[in-house]
């Protein structure tokens, strides 16, 4: 059987997108463009997208969670990204979009 490579759980006041993936890339982020627009149809204001098996990230991975936050964005909505790989933390500090996303080290950190 083929592993996922996301899954969603509702909690309560927010969505939980989790990756169980490697590479966030050209492979998978039309799957995960498509998967943002239905979890952004949702009633719910808060998006967490945990990457925590996620090592690498191009341009095109970058692209699927900039969808994600406009789609968020234009129902009044916040996405969160859980990152504890330090590599990828440093691609969104690189590219200056920690200034778009909250992003946390762990789960337990997100409220």
């Amino acid at each position: 059987m083929k592993k996922k490579i996301f899954e969603t759980e509702s909690h309560k006041g927010h969505t939980l997108l989790k990756l169980n993936l490697e590479k966030l890339d050209t492979q998978v982020s039309p799957q995960l463009k498509a998967e943002f627009f239905v979890i952004c149809r949702s009633p719910m204001k808060k998006l967490v997208i945990d990457m925590s098996s996620v090592k690498s990230c191009d341009s095109s991975g970058l692209s699927a969670l900039l969808v994600a936050e406009r789609q968020m964005r234009e129902i009044k909505g916040e996405v969160h990204l859980i990152i504890p790989n330090l590599d990828v933390r440093n691609l969104f500090r690189i590219t200056q979009l920690e200034k778009v996303f909250t992003i946390h080290v762990s789960p337990e950190t997100v409220s």
